[in-house]
C-alpha cells in the first residue's frame, strides 16, 4: 500500500458517509468517537455467487475433516493435553520442533505466494471471519431484520420478538461452532462421549465449550468487522506483501473521473466531461468494512469483490461497460507496461521448495524411535565391591514414534565385558507415542580406561529392527575433571549440554 493511498484511505473517510450523516474519522468510527455500526446491503453479482458457493464448500470441510481419517489416524487432531499433532495423518510430537517450524513456515510461505499473486484473496474468499459473518451470520439478521436498503415486509421482521430469535440462532450456530472446533483438539469420539454425558462429570472440557461460544457470540454479534481492522495484522502486511503488479480489487480512475449524477447535469456538454461514475455509493453501501473503493489501495479492503458486484449492476443499468470496479494491478490501471519478473514470485517459490523439500525428506526418512543419551547429573563414576568394573549413570531418553507398543533393549558394543544394568532389571515397553527418559547404569572393566576415559557405544534395540548406536565416553579414575567442564560434548559433558547436542 502505498503513502498516499493510506493517506487517502483517513483524508477522505469523511466523503464516504451519505449526506445528512455526521462526517465519520474512519470507516468504522464517527467524529464524536462513536461506533459507526455498519449494515452493508447485499449485492448478489457473479462474484457473490461464487464466494457463497466457496463458503459453503469451506463450511462442509471444516465440519467434515474431525471426521475423516488418514492412514488410519484422524485427518487433524490437535491434542494439547499429550501434545501429540496430527495433521494429514502425520503425527508430530513434542520432539519434532524441526518439522514443526518447516509446516508453519511452508503455510505462511504459501500465503505470501497468493498475496503477491492474487491480493488478500485469502480475507475476501477463505477467512473464518469473513465466511461465517457473510454467509451464516449476516444471512440469519436479514431474516430477522429485514434487508437493509429494502422495505422490510410484515410486521414481524424487525420486531423486538424477531431480535430475539435472531440471538437464539446466532446461539445454536455459535455452540455448533464451538463444538465442531473441540472437535478438532479432543476427537469426535471423546467429544460425542461428553456430549451424552452431564457437564458436571466434564467441567473443564464444558467450560472450554462455553468460553468458545461466547466468543463466537461477541465476535460475530459484536465486534464483526473490527476483527479485520483491528485484531488481526494481515491487512498491515500488505505494504510488504503486495506491490504494484499484484492483483486487487480497484477503482478506474481514469475511466470514472470525474464522477457525478447526469441528472444533475446542466448541459450536454457537462455530460460529455463527466466519467463513468455516476457517484451513486453502492460500492460504500454494499461494503462490509464501510470503505470507499474509490480511494484506491486501503488497509480496511478485504477484497470481497461487494463493490464489483455493485458497480457492475448499477454500469449494467445505465448502458456502460462492466468492470469501473475490478479486479487489477496498480500498474496496470497506471498504463504501465506488464512486467514480465518480479523477484518475489522467483523468491517466495524457491524458497517455498526448499523448505518443503527439507519437509518432504525429514517425514520421509522418520526412524521408528528416537534416541538421545544424556548424562546423569551427580558423581563422576563409580566403583563395585571387588574394584574392578567402573560404572557411569546416564540417561537414554527414547521417543516411541510408532502406533503401537515398543519393546526396546539397551545394550552396548566397543568394549569386551561392559555390561548395562536398569533399574527395573527388565526391558523398557513404551506405549504409542510416549517419551520416556531410563536411567541406566553402564559398567566396564578398569583395564579398558586409558587416562580416566573409555570409549563404547550404547546400543538401543527397538521394533521392527530398529538399531541405534550412539557413542559415548565412559569417565573413570584419573578423570581429574568436574562433569560440568568438559572439553566436549560426549566427554563429560553437562546434561544441559548434552540435552542440546541430542536435539540437534
Amino acid at each position: 500500500m502505498s503513502v498516499e493511498s493510506a493517506a487517502n484511505s483517513v483524508a477522505s473517510a469523511a466523503a464516504s458517509v451519505a449526506p445528512g450523516q455526521p462526517p465519520s474519522v474512519l470507516s468504522t468510527l464517527n467524529a464524536d468517537g462513536s461506533r459507526r455500526w455498519l449494515l452493508p446491503k447485499p449485492s448478489t453479482g457473479r462474484f457473490w455467487q461464487r464466494r457463497r458457493i466457496v463458503a459453503y464448500v469451506l463450511i462442509l470441510i471444516f465440519t467434515a475433516i474431525p471426521y475423516l481419517q488418514m492412514n488410519g489416524k484422524p485427518l487433524i487432531l490437535l491434542d494439547l493435553t499429550t501434545r501429540h499433532f496430527t495433521i494429514f495423518g502425520q503425527t508430530f510430537l513434542p520432539t519434532d520442533t524441526l518439522m514443526l517450524a518447516l509446516l508453519v513456515l511452508s503455510v505462511f510461505l504459501s500465503i505470501f505466494i497468493l498475496t503477491a499473486l492474487f491480493g488478500r484473496v485469502w480475507c475476501g474468499w477463505a477467512c473464518p471471519q469473513t465466511v461465517y459473518l457473510e454467509f451464516v451470520y449476516r444471512p440469519i439478521e436479514r431474516l430477522f431484520e429485514g434487508t437493509p436498503g429494502r422495505a422490510k415486509k410484515g410486521r414481524f421482521v424487525g420486531s423486538p420478538l424477531a431480535r430475539g430469535l435472531k440471538y437464539v440462532a446466532y446461539f445454536i450456530v455459535s455452540c455448533y461452532l464451538a463444538h465442531t472446533f473441540l472437535a478438532y483438539f479432543v476427537g469426535v469420539d471423546q467429544l460425542r462421549d461428553w456430549v451424552t454425558r452431564s457437564p458436571a462429570e466434564h467441567p473443564v472440557p464444558f467450560a472450554v465449550m462455553a468460553v468458545v461460544t461466547g466468543l463466537m457470540m461477541f465476535d460475530f454479534t459484536f465486534f464483526r468487522e473490527q476483527t479485520c481492522l483491528v485484531a488481526c495484522p494481515y491487512g498491515r502486511m500488505q505494504s510488504v506483501l503486495l506491490d504494484r503488479n499484484s492483483l486487487i480489487v480497484s477503482y478506474d480512475r481514469t475511466r470514472g473521473e470525474p464522477r457525478g449524477r447526469r441528472a444533475n447535469a446542466a448541459a450536454d456538454v457537462a455530460l460529455q466531461v463527466l466519467g463513468d461514475c455516476i457517484d451513486c455509493r453502492m460500492c460504500i453501501a454494499t461494503c462490509p468494512t464501510g470503505i470507499d473503493i474509490r480511494n484506491g489501495l486501503q488497509m480496511e479492503c478485504v477484497h470481497c469483490t461487494q463493490c464489483i458486484d455493485a458497480c457492475d449492476s448499477v454500469m449494467s443499468k445505465i448502458g456502460k461497460p462492466l468492470g469501473l470496479v475490478r479486479y487489477s494491478s496498480q500498474a496496470a490501471l497506471a498504463g504501465e507496461k506488464r512486467s514480465g519478473f518480479r523477484p518475489r514470485l522467483a523468491f517466495y517459490p524457491a524458497l517455498l521448495a526448499v523448505v518443503g523439500t527439507g519437509l518432504v525428506y525429514l517425514l520421509t526418512h522418520q526412524a521408528p524411535l528416537n534416541v538421545t543419551v544424556l548424562r546423569t547429573r551427580g558423581g563422576l563414576f563409580s566403583m563395585n565391591e571387588a574394584g574392578d568394573m567402573v560404572g557411569n549413570q546416564i540417561r537414554v531418553k527414547v521417543v516411541n514414534r510408532t502406533d503401537a507398543p515398543a519393546k526396546i533393549t539397551i545394550g552396548t558394543t566397543g568394549v569386551i565385558g561392559a555390561r548395562v544394568k536398569l533399574d527395573d532389571g527388565a526391558d523398557v515397553v513404551l506405549p504409542p507415542g510416549e517419551v520416556r527418559t531410563v536411567p541406566v547404569l553402564v559398567e566396564a572393566p578398569i583395564v579398558a580406561f586409558r587416562q580416566g576415559a573409555c570409549d563404547i557405544s550404547i546400543v538401543v534395540h527397538g521394533v521392527g529392527g530398529f538399531t541405534k548406536a550412539t557413542p559415548y565416553r565412559l569417565v573413570g579414575p584419573g578423570t581429574g575433571r568436574r562433569p560440568d567442564t568438559p572439553d566436549s560434548p560426549g566427554d563429560g559433558a553437562s546434561a544441559e549440554q548434552q540435552e542440546k547436542e541430542g536435539h540437534k
